[in-house]
């Protein structure tokens, strides 16, 4: 019919029609750094991981023994997440073959059924590992890393050398031939007081390297010996005052390494020095007041006893 209208013919123009480029999912995948059989593992585990959890949690609904979790997770496992590394950080004093020991104390090597919390609390344990981080980084590591705590002193008690931190924790034997230089504290609960201790030195910077060791002396106060041998009795209250004070002492008129024995300073007013055992009475020096006399001997009970005595060159007054 003359009416109708023909169609145009298709156009050849453009012959077949371009192939189209790598889809955006392929690109994005070219683009990340592991291999593509690694990626699969992956891939493989997050689907299991995933199949697990909601069977898991069907198994529970149904009353299924959760022996079936633990299957799927041994599952993922064979499928090539596995524990084979165990990435350990922070590490410097502690031994590392006991975090080892502690990361793979594991029911199942599979990565998934690694226990983190549990393993932390383990690490907690040791006496060096004051915190600790656990974590997974697939396909196959554990990630362990420690803050270790950071040697203080070293406390001794009933013949015993022990390695303690700041707050008294107990770090590790040490050998009595091989003693590091730290502070050496001595006495029933002197590791507990390690903090008090570092706290006292401070009032006289001056005097901290000639300390040899502190007793802590009827759980209440502390006798320093010094490292040319003399003892110096502190009080119960104020004994950071009174040690600035010996500090001031010896400044102005030095008493270490002359003779002396003993300083007693338990009564803050005034200090009490002695000798040898040949003189008969301890010297006074500093104001007198309501504690010891003249003639008496500075022992309270709680500290070694001295022999005579003789004043010191200077005093306060």
């Amino acid at each position: 019919m003359s009416g109708a209208r023909k169609r145009p013919a298709p156009s050849r123009r453009g012959g077949r029609p371009a192939p189209k480029g790598p889809s955006l999912g392929r690109r994005l995948l070219a683009r990340v750094p592991v291999s593509p059989e690694t990626m699969g593992r992956i891939v493989g585990g997050a689907v299991l991981a995933a199949a697990g959890t909601a069977l898991a949690a069907a198994a529970l609904w149904a009353g299924v023994p959760g022996l079936v979790g633990t299957a799927l997770a041994e599952g993922a496992g064979r499928a090539g997440l596995r524990v084979e590394k165990i990435a350990i950080t922070g590490l410097s004093r502690m031994d590392r073959m006991s975090v080892y020991a502690v990361a793979l104390e594991q029911q199942s090597r599979s990565l998934a059924m690694v226990d983190l919390a549990a393993v932390r609390a383990r690490l907690l344990r040791y006496g060096w590992i004051a915190d600790a981080e656990v974590s997974r980084r697939f396909p196959d590591t554990l990630l362990v890393h420690v803050t270790e705590r950071v040697p203080a002193a070293v406390w001794q008690d009933g013949g015993q050398l022990t390695l303690i931190d700041e707050k008294g924790v107990l770090l590790e034997p040490v050998d009595p031939s091989a003693i590091p230089d730290l502070p050496l504290v001595i006495g029933p609960g002197a590791d507990r007081q390690e903090g008090s201790y570092t706290a006292l030195l401070a009032a006289a910077p001056q005097l901290k390297r000639r300390v040899l060791s502190a007793a802590w002396v009827g759980n209440r106060r502390w006798d320093l010996t010094f490292r040319t041998g003399e003892v110096l009795a502190l009080p119960e209250d104020g004994a950071d005052d009174a040690l600035a004070r010996f500090a001031k002492l010896e400044k102005n008129g030095p008493l270490l390494g002359r003779g002396w024995r003993r300083f007693d300073m338990r009564d803050p007013a005034r200090l009490v020095a002695r000798k040898g055992a040949a003189a008969a009475e301890p010297a006074v020096a500093g104001r007198g007041g309501d504690g010891q006399k003249g003639g008496e001997r500075a022992g309270d009970g709680d500290a070694p006893g001295g022999g005579g005595a003789a004043a010191p060159g200077n005093g306060e007054g």
